[in-house]
């Protein structure tokens, strides 16, 4: 009797030591799920489980293929996408492919195209995007001024702008901050308060005075893949010439670049590296963001504490954009043409490849992030 009690008590409070070992462990062990989104020719979105590199599901989108770009809703479930000729944004639940937003910027007597610009807001409320219209008579075309237009998400289909503000010409990818407010990535790199449409500059590239030995920067905005760094990235390239006869032979050339914080609006912009060959895209390690990692016709490694290249990979054939996981061991490297190759962040070797339905052309690849 005694006996029995005592194994019914140690079983008790093993079973009880077990429940609280296993309730400490669980949130650990638990692990956020990762997917890898992009968009392919004719007109699919994919998404790629990143703990088995498959595709979990393809969702067809409405109308044309359009850029392909595409912003990710904060809580990682819902992805908006630039599509349809680039005029139409759409709104995917990744889980299910439903449709659950849609503007149509064009009417039949204005059309209205967004080029790489979308962006959603930090608490998930808002959508951005720069809309170029231009107003077309029966004997001429009239170019309008660009405007930034601002959505609710909640209004899902049939969405229609609830603000609009003018900006500059020429700005491409775009981003929203935590402070509120939407970085514009243009001839120089500006910032918008989506609220009032107050600007301000964040920091100047074409417009720069770092005196006449220094060549303007030459900024690239086609993509931003930050978000596992919570930052923006605008890559530009430029010379400082040695002497005022500014000969482009003896002049040093570099990588630069301009990048925001996106949770405290603080910019860097400086020299990164020496440039040796074309790189489309930069995506930061999580890890450690002095490592930058590239992609065009190589894959390449840097340490911009150094102003260093430490590896570079030929690739097969060009990819235009390049993400990584969010524990920084893996990259992803695609845009271009149907295949993704997934290298070791450390060695830069191959280890996967991912083949797609169909060719990403300019698309992004975007990692959506659901909480577990």
């Amino acid at each position: 009797m005694k006996l029995n009690k005592l194994f019914k008590s140690a079983g008790l409070v093993g079973s009880l030591a077990l429940g609280s070992v296993l309730s400490a462990v669980a949130p650990a062990a638990m692990a956020d799920q990762e997917y890898l989104l992009t968009v392919t020719r004719p007109n699919q979105l994919h998404v790629i489980d990143m703990e088995t590199n498959k595709v979990a599901r393809t969702c067809d989108i409405p109308g044309d293929f359009g850029s392909g770009i595409m912003s990710v809703h904060p809580d990682g479930t819902h992805v908006f996408i630039l599509g349809h000729n680039w005029e139409d944004v759409y709104g995917f639940d990744i889980r299910t492919c439903e449709v659950t937003f849609h503007a149509a910027q064009s009417t039949p007597t204005l059309q209205v195209k967004s080029y790489q610009s979308l962006a959603v807001s930090a608490d998930g409320k808002e959508l951005y995007t720069v809309q170029n219209p231009t107003r077309k008579h029966r004997d001429r075309f009239e170019v309008l001024e660009p405007r930034l237009a601002v959505f609710n998400i909640a209004d899902g289909m049939g969405a229609e702008p609830v603000r609009t503000f003018p900006v500059d010409r020429r700005i491409t990818k775009i981003v929203a901050t935590e402070t509120g407010e939407v970085v514009l990535g243009g001839a120089d790199l500006k910032a918008i308060n989506p609220q009032t449409g107050e600007t301000r500059i964040v920091t100047k590239l074409a417009n720069w005075e770092r005196g006449p030995q220094w060549l303007p920067p030459d900024a690239f905005a086609m993509h931003s893949q930050g978000n596992q760094s919570n930052e923006y990235i605008m890559p530009y390239s430029t010379a400082k010439f040695t002497d005022d006869t500014m000969n482009f032979e003896t002049a040093e050339w570099w990588w630069g670049m301009a990048r925001v914080d996106l949770e405290t609006g603080k910019v860097e912009r400086r020299e990164i590296f020496p440039f040796e060959f074309i790189i489309f895209n930069f995506v930061s390690d999580p890890r450690n963001n002095d490592i930058l990692y590239g992609s065009f016709n190589t894959l390449s490694k840097h340490d911009i504490s150094q102003q260093k290249t430490l590896a570079v990979k030929e690739m097969p054939h060009t990819y235009y954009t390049i993400n990584i996981s969010g524990d920084g061991e893996t990259l992803y490297v695609g845009g271009t043409s149907s295949d993704i190759s997934i290298h070791d962040s450390e060695t830069l070797d191959k280890i996967g490849s991912i083949q797609l339905t169909g060719d990403m052309s300019t698309a992004d690849m975007r990692v959506a992030t659901i909480k577990d």
